[in-house]
């Protein structure tokens, strides 16, 4: 099993017996957006999908998901979430790039909210630049930013 120890945190695979631990994650992370029940199962379950959860003294503390589309050379970053106390601390960073390492494509996208600007500055630390927006895309009327990054093979 592929485990990776940073900075007291260890990311290793998530699978369907973290669907609770998921569940109260996306709870607090997204009060207003949270996939619900089938969906988490389908992130947890599905091929083609990356999943990985960061945990801290056994808690579940941060959780990606990186859908592969192996004939488009591309991937999307579903869901990325760490729990309010151990953010800024490098689990979203050490997630994102352990997803990334995983994802043999081209380019990398992900849609965030348009206020959320912590994420936003997460991602663009990272590579990722503003690609489109898609307008009214929340339930609650918000814009989503899409973001891309393309990826060089060396």
């Amino acid at each position: 099993m592929y485990m990776v120890t940073v900075n007291n945190f260890v990311i290793n695979q998530a699978t369907i017996r973290d669907l609770s631990s998921l569940r109260d994650l996306e709870e607090i992370a997204f009060p207003i957006d949270r996939w619900p029940l089938l969906e988490l199962i389908g992130v947890l379950t599905l091929p083609n999908i990356i999943r990985l959860k960061a945990e801290a003294d056994n808690q579940f503390v941060g959780f990606i998901a990186g859908d592969v589309r192996t004939k488009k050379k591309e991937a999307w970053i579903t869901t990325i979430a760490v729990l309010p106390q151990f953010r800024r601390a490098g689990v979203a960073t050490r997630l994102l790039q352990e997803c990334e390492k995983r994802m043999d494509v081209q380019k990398i996208l992900l849609s965030v909210r348009k206020g959320n600007l912590e994420a936003l500055s997460l991602y663009k630390r990272n590579g990722y630049i503003q690609e489109n927006i898609w307008r009214n895309y929340y339930l609650d009327g918000e814009d989503a930013i899409v973001l891309q990054k393309d990826v060089d093979f060396i």
